[in-house]
């Protein structure tokens, strides 16, 4: 199934909805990478792709500490376009599973100046209405609450919408001119996934003592079962 032959508008509103979720509503976590990018695929028919996708992404995701008014990527929406992307491939296409990453990596970059944009955008409205809220006008909190809750699922709807018109065809002729051998170019993307993986747990958990071992331990347990499913 191509995104030239399934409505876009469930993928946008699933955009919208992952974007807004990154910091305004819910926060109930639909916009981690393997929640947003498997439900692209469920949207395109095809779940377990789409939370393959989800998954490589979701090691990248890891390095990603949202704090505060610190500047983060946007995973809701561009991991519904990463998913939505390889998804749209068939089975088994080379770099498929590279470029739709790829792709999310940078809607991911984008949403980044989007979210900082939003924040000057209610900020600005804030200003507006000092007098108001410094008066203690609950009207006014709950319509500027609304003014950013709508804002934020329409920035996130339009970098999905983005996304997916940039992405698209950039990636079929990607794909049409890709040499490399399929499995090559994802050990390449696990790798890194895992290289960006590994140094945001060892970030955080570096002061833990006997971490080492714990680590080293995981491992070679991930790789032992690795090794019999694979057997």
């Amino acid at each position: 199934m191509t995104l030239d032959s399934v409505d876009l508008v469930p993928l946008v509103l699933l955009g919208a909805v992952a974007g807004l979720d990154v910091v305004s509503f819910p926060q109930a976590m639909i916009s981690r990478p393997v929640a947003a990018a498997t439900l692209a695929g469920a949207l395109m028919g095809n779940p377990v792709r789409g939370l393959i996708a989800g998954a490589m992404l979701e090691l990248f995701a890891l390095e990603t500490l949202p704090f505060g008014a610190s500047r983060y990527p946007e995973w809701g929406s561009a991991s519904v376009v990463g998913g939505a992307l390889f998804v749209a491939q068939p089975p088994g296409t080379a770099g498929a599973l590279t470029v739709a990453v790829c792709a999310a990596l940078i809607t991911a970059s984008a949403g980044t100046w989007t979210m900082v944009w939003h924040r000057r955008l209610i900020a600005r409205w804030a200003a507006g209405m000092r007098g108001e809220l410094t008066s203690g006008s609950g009207a006014a909190v709950v319509q500027l609450q609304m003014r950013g809750l709508v804002s934020d699922a329409v920035r996130a709807a339009l970098l999905t919408s983005a996304g997916l018109a940039l992405f698209a065809p950039l990636e079929r002729w990607i794909l049409a001119h890709w040499t490399f051998d399929d499995v090559a170019s994802r050990a390449v993307l696990v790798i890194l996934a895992g290289m960006v993986a590994g140094g945001a747990i060892w970030k955080i958990v570096h002061g833990t003592k006997g971490i080492a071992w714990f680590l080293a331990s995981g491992v070679a347990i991930g790789v032992a079962l690795l090794l019999v499913t694979g057997s």
